[in-house]
């Protein structure tokens, strides 16, 4: 079997990974090796809008699913994820939210040394160049990811910021900045019409070392063992499986879904799930694939007139499409190069709250399935706690590495989701019935003015909800018997292996999940490369 030895073999090169591949390689000091299961690119991916064309496609899409979940009324609910370099960045809806200070600092209340707010803001920092008009306390403006201000406007936005206003929710320039709270732009990992995936600005402006190999379709099978040491990985690609070796560390970066996946296909994990399926213990940790945690939101729509012209139900479709695509060209502005949920609040939804426990996301169309125009007019809305206390699991289906995982969430199993979906979804719908959209938002066309007690409110979430594509926490950093990875991501127990993906995280952040899993990457590299000096 063919041999090849490196400094490092980083798994996965995704959020996390490509981050990790350009950092390790900088000085050209070290060999650094990384696999990525997926492809090179997709045609879609650099153009905003194409999320939306990628959401369900397998050419970019590992397109995973649940199993059958009590709190989803025993549906399967979609897992996307990216099959291409840059992993779900190649593919996401290009929102990129921090989360706030209290996230992080709970990570640190947890044990996890280094990684409170104060700690990780620096890393926040130096990772990204802003362009809008944010603090130099909080805002970076020289780091390799590019962040723009929302490009959208118009009398729709405005009169949803209006309406937010008469319940308290302020408006914020900036919730990356000093705090989360209120209604605001969406910041986005879009720069001059173009997606900034981290393929994009992390592995291309490094592609010509000649200390850094990238390797795409190529699967890791299972890492390599001696005893207690991780010595590197086997792969396939192109039909023929090799072998990296990894004098220092190897690294896996396969995200939530395929690191516990891996660690549990080398012998890793839960003594009773790898015997159910023939696989050897080599390391007893019962924290691996447990600890699941995502954000499940409900989608609401309501009808707009179409003589108002207000939504891209009217200017997104038949000729009109055209002038889209020509607006696109030359302004990189309207349908083509939007993100998802172009406005956001960050809110309270009851007294007493330090910080914002909910959020908020505006679409100005009616959604079809998979984020697709319908033919009325209208505006979507979506909402979900911040910080779901619902755990479920990721655990191996079998012994083949080609099978998806089993994945369980277990939406709304904590009280507490219960609660601040039921908040949030009264606050929404009383936010849309306000005086500044009566003369724009019609009826309620989901769920329906029918639905309104809590019990069937909560029957209609568990019918029809989604996930928001956010799952973190199947290899989870700490200190306590389910722990995964240490506060330097070391794996408990074993030398020359870590994790560094959204796979780490302890709890959820108030928010989309992509930039944390930057900065995850972003941090891992420092520790990695401090360790080897």
């Amino acid at each position: 079997m063919e041999t090849e030895t490196f400094d490092y073999v980083v798994v996965g090169a995704g959020s996390a990974g490509s981050v990790l591949a350009n950092r390790l390689s900088a000085d050209g000091k070290y060999k650094v090796l990384v696999l990525e299961a997926g492809r090179e690119s997709h045609y879609w991916s650099p153009i905003p809008v194409g999320f939306a064309k990628l959401i369900d496609n397998p050419a970019a899409n590992w397109l995973y699913e649940s199993e059958p979940d009590d709190g989803a009324d025993d549906r399967r609910i979609p897992v996307p994820r990216g099959k291409l370099l840059g992993g779900s960045s190649s593919i996401n809806g290009m929102v990129f939210v921090r989360g706030q200070k209290q996230d992080y600092d709970t990570w640190a209340q947890l044990g996890n040394r280094g990684w409170s707010y104060e700690d990780v803001l620096p890393v926040f920092r130096d990772m990204e160049s802003y362009n809008g008009d944010g603090d130099a306390e909080y805002r970076g403006t020289g780091g390799p990811l590019r962040i723009s201000d929302n490009v959208e406007e118009g009398p729709l936005y405005d009169r949803i910021i209006e309406a937010a206003g008469e319940f308290g929710i302020d408006y914020n320039a900036d919730y990356n900045g000093a705090k989360q709270d209120g209604i605001g732009m969406t910041q986005t990992t879009i720069r001059k019409g173009r997606r900034m995936s981290t393929a994009f600005c992390y592995l291309d402006p490094a592609r010509g070392r000649s200390n850094l190999t990238i390797l795409a379709n190529a699967l890791t099978e299972a890492l390599i063992l001696d005893g207690k040491r991780c010595t590197g990985v086997r792969y396939t690609r192109n039909g023929q499986t090799k072998i990296a070796k990894a004098n220092r560390e190897v690294i896996v970066s396969g995200g939530t879904i395929n690191s516990p996946q891996l660690l549990e296909l080398s012998g890793i994990g839960q003594p009773e799930v790898l015997k159910a399926h023939g696989i050897e213990v080599q390391h007893e940790l019962k924290g691996v694939g447990e600890n699941l945690r995502d954000h499940f939101a409900p989608r609401f729509r309501w009808s707009v007139p179409k003589e108002l012209g207000l939504t891209y139900n009217v200017h997104g479709r038949g000729i009109r499409l055209v002038w889209q695509a020509l607006k696109y060209a030359f302004t990189d502005k309207g349908l083509i190069g939007m993100s998802s949920g172009p406005l956001r609040a960050f809110v309270r939804t009851r007294d007493g709250l330090d910080s914002p426990n909910a959020m908020i996301g505006w679409v100005p169309f009616l959604m079809g399935p998979n984020f697709t125009l319908d033919r009325e007019s209208g505006v979507s809305a979506f909402t979900h706690i911040l910080r779901s206390e619902s755990t479920g699991s990721i655990h191996i289906a079998s012994n083949n590495e080609n099978q998806p995982p089993a994945i369980k969430f277990n939406f709304l199993s904590a009280q507490l989701d219960r609660d601040v979906t039921l908040e949030a979804t009264q606050l929404l719908r009383d936010i849309m019935k306000a005086p500044p959209l009566s003369d724009i938002v019609q009826d309620e066309l989901t769920p329906g003015v029918d639905i309104s007690s809590d019990q069937e409110v909560l029957d209609w979430v568990k019918a029809t909800a989604e996930t928001t594509y956010h799952p973190i926490g199947t290899c989870k950093m700490g200190n306590d018997p389910m722990a995964v990875v240490d506060d330097r991501l070391r794996v408990h127990g074993m030398e020359g292996l870590r994790v560094a993906d959204a796979s780490i995280m302890p709890t959820l952040t108030s928010g989309n999940t992509n930039a944390p899993s930057i900065m995850i990457g972003e941090k891992a590299s420092r520790m990695v490369l401090a360790d080897a000096a």
